[in-house]
């Protein structure tokens, strides 16, 4: 038995090492720990951000215990799907920009361990999270979300007393519409108040007109206590017929200086029904969100073919003769008939007048009906909408757990840095994005501006491309947050060139040859001044010879070649003087003034789309005239550094083409 146990253990640890190695054990701890941390710290997050919007309802209603208990164990629940891609967000980033910061990711890539590779485990770990929302999301947030509603609006319906707003009406209490001007939050005063009261029906209503008043709950919170100060009350005489129809209703008026009624309200904690949270789709599963949605489609098409033949038979079949049923047969009916003009041409102006009257009326019916009948199929079809949309949003939610491990990996290999610093902003970022991408996408599903499944997969696609992107990137090793290589691009971009930055070398394993330079100067002055000639860089420049028959300018490329040579011979000198000179050497772009790009195509595509080909033709118009000066500033450079040599190898004044001329400031 001993034996088969060992046997056992073995095959069970070469089993293990054969799927998950130490460095897979490792790095899925790592995530691990990381992921419970942010994992709650997200949770408190959006646990403290729900109830700061409920805060109002819950402050001096004097509830229990248990009900707060209750109140914030199914908040934290319902807001668990939106902690988990964020919580992955947050570790994948966390986890792998401390590997990066710590060069444990460089030293696996030595290895030769590549990237995709490193990220096999946790894959596995971020599928079985994104089940696990799933699950959640099906089963236990249903139930969460209809609790919380129970105890959320239950919650708001007790001691009415604090919620009476400034300002505006409040009908909260049955039978009665109060207003009040202004409200003490310390002492519960009311000032400037106005109720109306219809207990007894529309025939007998009073209204009321106090300075001040005080709403209180009886000690059985069975009642309302309502004192009042200072005030008149006005009472409709004659209850018994209908004050809609009478110009002059009697009323009586009384004045008091205080007054106490009682009003019938049960201020007890009641929880309500959980059945009138049945139509909203955050409380149901997808089963029962696709029965729900088979319903409404039904009661929808129904109520759609309900109308149409109402509509058909109200406004249609008075008119239209015997044996009529669509519109082509309109079409064929009235081709057969007399024409219409001639027929109300024929009719006097008296008939012609009532004609019309008679089909603006009709035309004004039916727009009315058609708007009570959209009202009345509005919210139908808005209930649907939201069924659908909250069916696909349990798998798009699950679904982002996976494609944010995905972007945030990838993102922490190629940032390096850990901690709860850059990572923090950086996914805040990201969600923020993703969180406005997402709402856009479903509230234009829900006024069906879009379709559902474009409303409800578009975060998910832009995640998903993103992703894709991230991870080519970094399993690659490109650098995609280089600054410098981006400044590049804008430069080239806007016609921005870099200058040297070239400093006295340390050690200089050879002299420049001093003995020709002078003469190899010269000789590139003389080649500048034949470029200048020859190249007509003041003529305006052929736009279809730009675009669509780009050559190379062979003077152009040999100038910058014997600069860019003439350069990294003068960076032995141990002259500073001469080190400054050459840093004044422009950097030549053979290309810049001949053709946009290097690819033909993309030089047709652009030449043909004028707008931008227009901007490009002035760019590169540009560069002709800036080449042309840089062809008169490397004379200049050339004469001084011609004069300084000569100056250091003879210590006197010299010519230089014939001029006699001494080194600026020397």
């Amino acid at each position: 038995m001993h034996t088969e146990s060992v046997q056992r253990k073995n095959t069970y640890i070469h089993w293990q090492m054969r799927f998950f190695k130490k460095l897979d054990i490792y790095i899925v701890k790592e995530f691990l720990l990381v992921f419970a941390g942010t994992f709650f710290i997200c949770l408190f997050i959006f646990v403290m951000q729900f109830l700061w919007m409920w805060m109002n309802n819950l402050i001096g209603k004097g509830l229990t215990i248990d009900l707060l208990a209750k109140f914030f164990w199914y908040s934290s629940l319902t807001v668990i799907p939106r902690s988990m891609p964020l919580s992955v967000l947050l570790a994948s980033l966390i986890s792998f920009g401390n590997l990066g910061e710590h060069f444990e990711l460089l030293s696996m890539k030595s290895a030769g361990i590549p990237l995709v590779r490193i990220l096999a485990p946790l894959i596995l770990v971020a599928a079985l999270i994104c089940g696990a929302s799933f699950v959640f999301q099906n089963r236990v947030s249903p139930f969460a979300t209809r609790e919380l509603s129970r105890l959320a609006w239950s919650m708001k319906q007790k001691s009415p007393e604090l919620d009476i707003p400034e300002g505006i009406f409040y009908s909260e209490i049955p039978g009665y519409n109060l207003y009040v001007e202004h409200k003490d939050q310390e002492t519960g005063m009311l000032y400037g108040v106005m109720i109306y009261t219809n207990n007894g029906g529309y025939n007998d209503i009073q209204i009321v007109l106090a300075d001040s008043a005080r709403l209180q709950s009886t000690a059985d919170k069975m009642h309302l206590k309502l004192t009042l100060w200072g005030g008149e009350r006005f009472r409709n005489m004659d209850a018994q017929s209908s004050s809609m129809l009478r110009a002059n209703v009697p009323y009586m008026r009384e004045s008091f200086v205080r007054e106490e009624d009682f009003i019938p309200f049960d201020g007890n904690f009641n929880l309500m029904d959980a059945d009138l949270f049945s139509h909203n789709a955050q409380t149901k599963n997808l089963g029962e969100i696709e029965h729900s949605i088979d319903s409404l489609t039904y009661k929808a098409d129904s109520a759609r073919h309900m109308i149409c033949a109402n509509i058909m038979q109200t406004y249609m079949k008075k008119t239209l003769p015997a044996g009529i049923k669509d519109s082509l047969d309109i079409v064929r009916q009235a081709q057969e008939q007399p024409p219409f003009d001639s027929i109300y041409l024929a009719l006097r102006d008296d008939q012609r007048i009532r004609a019309w009257r008679g089909a603006v009326n009709r035309a004004e019916t039916m727009k009315a009906e058609c708007e009570f009948r959209s009202l009345e199929t509005g919210d139908r079809n808005l209930n649907l909408r939201k069924h659908r949309i909250e069916w696909y949003k349990k798998f798009t939610l699950s679904l982002a757990c996976l494609l944010f491990f995905f972007v945030g990996a990838p993102l922490g290999a190629i940032i390096r840095k850990g901690g709860l610093g850059v990572p923090v902003v950086v996914s805040v970022i990201i969600f923020i994005f993703y969180y406005i991408v997402n709402q856009a996408g479903e509230n234009n599903a829900k006024v069906n501006a879009w379709t559902i499944e474009s409303g409800t997969l578009l975060s998910s696609l832009v995640l998903l491309g993103t992703g894709i992107f991230l991870t080519y990137k970094a399993n690659s090793d490109s650098v995609v947050f280089n600054m410098e290589g981006y400044k590049m691009f804008f430069m080239r971009l806007l016609g921005i060139r870099p200058s040297r930055k070239l400093d006295r070398k340390e050690v200089i394993m050879g002299d420049p040859d001093y003995a020709t330079l002078p003469d190899r100067l010269a000789d590139l002055s003389a080649f500048c001044i034949e470029c200048r000639k020859t190249m007509h860089l003041r003529r305006i420049p052929n736009y279809f010879d730009l675009f669509f028959n780009p050559g190379q300018d062979k003077h152009a490329a040999e100038l910058s070649d014997r600069v860019e040579a003439l350069v990294e011979e003068l960076h032995n000198s141990r002259d500073n003087v001469i080190i400054s000179y050459i840093n004044e050497y422009p950097i030549i772009n053979p290309s810049a003034h001949t053709r946009p790009f290097n690819n033909k195509r993309l030089n047709m595509i652009f030449g043909i789309v004028f707008p931008l080909g227009l901007i490009l033709y002035i760019r590169i118009w540009r560069y002709r005239l800036r080449l042309r000066l840089d062809l008169r500033n490397i004379e200049r450079i050339n004469n001084l550094i011609s004069e300084r040599i000569i100056k250091q190898e003879y210590g006197q004044q010299t010519t230089v083409n014939g001029q006699w001329s001494m080194p600026n400031g020397q």
